[in-house]
């Protein structure tokens, strides 16, 4: 008796052999019971998964002589027949080698004659995707309107190349990839079936590399059963067809995260000369990466991973993080890509295995900045007992300031000592000299022109005077150099290290009666503003726009649009410059900017000076004498606003 293949010996020859496809067997099976037989069905799916088999099935389930049913008996003569494919009752064509209009053609004059022997004349139609267009179109009318004995079943594994005038015509069935582990039992089974005993491991890696397809795993069945001589081993498999086996690739990854480059690389070339092919490592490897994958998000499904999950390397699975087996995957998905037009594969493969040496050092972007982020709160919010200053930048406000060298204040404050009472720690207390300097600042109310924030110091001064306490603590020791008024606070850089034992203040220091003591001492050895006389401000104009023109370019022009300043003296709260704007955009860009306005005239020396922006007087904008009624004609004000203008004449 002539050899015969396990694909075609094996064929399912009823709707229960038929594995991995239930929802279409059941389907098909309550069909032919309820007598509901369409008049075309259209079998889609990947290669190998069983569209022919349940074709001749049907076929056998409608033209048995005890049917139709959904059981064919398989003995009878038309059954026999069709099984054999010999029945002139069922016809299959080959879509691929009769395409043309012709043969649709003579479809058409077939189907006028009723069966032979059957109840139906069926055509089977592999690959109809290959039919030319006017193929499909030729065949529309016979598929909408056939006779009552005719039943067309197509098969196709590229759905959407079939017209969707086809499409409609049938009843779609969508066949699926046959699991993992179906494959496996039924390759034991046909193990059985042959006298042949195979390793559990062997039977489960011929069945992964069929990819749910039943037909290819029985051609790699027969092809592993011909040198296997009776037993099937992994270990045969991996020799005879030139596999990486998971020992290999186990040792090769943990050279790679243990950063053993050179080893790493040593390995890679064990493994080539074995006679491995630069694309299937590059394959076995990226699998196994994404089976570490998996292990790392918990998934320890064998058909899933490949093999069983205490095969993969502890080392690899707990030396990367997702993101790095993520970048691991993307390294070598483009060195596969690049290896087709690459001057030397293997000079890839080395590159790659080389960029993965160093991959536990990789950190993905996002993790990056989070990391960037709790540095940066760690800095903003320093633990208890640590100084920040706030990031400001006062500009100097004499000549002789601004040639004074800055100097950095640095804190050096001990270990809190004593034990801890009922379980709260005691804070540490601030030395009686910052407690003076930052009193001083407070006393300064255009501090960095934002008059406010010399209250805010006073009140964080009195606030930690009355937090801190004095009984118990040590005290930090500072240098002389933060009583510099010229010192950038932006570049202070607070440094907290233990005083030495002989710089350690008495456990009470002695603090003045009141804070505003120390504000008045503090206060008598800074500088004073500049004084400004009301015949003044057209110099102080002239010399804030020229100071600004430098870095503020747009403000600076601002200003020189602005109407005739004036000061203002009856001010409770000090001299006030009041700056008119002409429009109201003026205005609105003036105001925003108030703060630099102000700053730049602290860096002048004019210190005690507030800022007031005003609209101009239409009365004073159309150039008229007070008391007179120059009405703004709403155009030219118009026009005004659009083009930022200035009203000279009104007539």
């Amino acid at each position: 008796m002539a050899y015969e293949v396990t694909a075609t010996r094996r064929r399912p020859k009823t709707f229960d052999e038929m594995a991995g496809q239930e929802f279409v067997v059941a389907t098909l099976k309550s069909s032919i019971e309820t007598g509901r037989i369409a008049h075309a069905y259209l079998f889609s799916g990947p290669r190998g998964c069983g569209k022919t088999s349940a074709a001749r099935i049907l076929a056998r389930s409608l033209n048995c002589e005890k049917g139709p049913t959904a059981t064919p008996c398989g003995v009878c003569t038309n059954c026999v027949e069709i099984a054999r494919g010999s029945s002139m009752d069922v016809i299959e064509i080959d879509g691929a080698s009769n395409t043309s209009v012709n043969d649709v053609r003579q479809i058409k004059d077939e189907v006028l004659f009723p069966p032979n022997a059957g109840r139906y004349k069926v055509y089977i139609i592999d690959e109809v995707h290959m039919l030319s267009n006017s193929a499909f179109n030729a065949l529309l009318k016979t598929i909408e309107e056939p006779p009552p004995y005719i039943v067309f079943i197509f098969a196709t594994t590229e759905l959407h190349k079939v017209p969707a005038t086809i499409k409609s015509r049938c009843q779609q069935f969508a066949f699926r990839l046959i699991p993992i582990d179906t494959i496996k039992n039924i390759l034991a089974d046909a193990c059985r079936e042959l006298g042949v005993t195979a390793e559990d491991e062997a039977l489960f890696w011929i069945a992964k590399e069929s990819t749910g397809s039943l037909r290819d795993a029985y051609t790699l069945f027969d092809q592993v059963v011909a040198f296997s001589e009776g037993h099937i081993r992994t270990e045969l498999i991996r020799e005879k067809l030139g596999l990486v086996g998971l020992d290999a690739i186990n040792r090769l990854a943990e050279a790679c995260v243990q950063e053993q480059a050179a080893e790493a690389l040593l390995q890679l070339d064990t493994i080539l000369e074995q006679g491995v092919a630069i694309e299937q490592l590059v394959i076995d490897l990226a699998e196994y990466f994404r089976s570490i994958l998996l292990l790392k998000q918990g998934i320890n499904r064998e058909a899933l991973l490949g093999y069983s999950a205490e095969r993969f390397s502890s080392i690899v699975v707990e030396s990367l993080n997702s993101k790095q087996i993520e970048q691991a995957l993307s390294i070598l998905l483009n060195v596969y890509r690049d290896i087709r037009y690459s001057l030397s594969p293997r000079f890839e493969l080395e590159t790659a295995i080389s960029r993965l040496s160093w991959l536990r050092r990789w950190i993905a972007p996002s993790e990056l900045k989070e990391q960037v982020d709790i540095l940066r709160n760690s800095i903003l919010n320093p633990h208890r007992g640590a100084f920040q200053t706030a990031a400001f930048d006062p500009q100097p406000r004499t000549s002789a300031d601004r040639k004074a060298p800055e100097t950095d204040i640095r804190l050096q404050e001990p270990i809190p000592t004593g034990a801890s009472q009922g379980g709260i720690e005691k804070a540490p207390s601030l030395t009686e000299g910052f407690k003076q300097y930052l009193a001083a600042r407070a006393s300064q109310r255009d501090y960095n022109g934002f008059p406010d924030q010399g209250s805010k110091i006073g009140n964080h001064v009195e606030n930690t005077t009355a937090a801190v306490g004095t009984a118990g603590a040590a005290t930090p020791v500072v240098t002389a150099a933060q009583m510099a008024p010229a010192a950038s606070a932006a570049r202070i850089a607070p440094v907290v290290a233990p005083a030495p034992a002989e710089a350690i203040a008495p456990a009470e220091p002695a603090v003045p009666a009141s804070l505003t003591e120390q504000t008045e001492a503090q206060a008598q050895g800074a500088p004073k503003g500049r004084h400004l006389e009301p015949d003044q401000i057209s110099e102080l104009r002239q010399e804030l726009i020229n100071l600004l023109k430098k870095e503020r370019g747009m403000l600076a022009s601002g200003l020189e649009k602005t109407a005739d300043w004036r000061l203002e003296l009856d001010n409770p709260e000090g001299p006030s410059l009041i700056i008119p704007a002409r429009d109201r955009l003026s205005a609105d860009l003036l105001q925003k900017e108030k703060h630099s306005i102000s700053g730049a005239l602290h860096q002048m020396g004019y210190t005690h000076l507030q800022i007031a922006i005003t609209m101009v007087e239409p009365k004073d904008l159309a150039g008229g004498e007070p008391g007179v009624d120059n009405q703004i004609p709403p155009a030219v004000e118009t026009v005004r606003k659009l083009f930022r203008g200035t009203i000279v004449r009104i007539k």
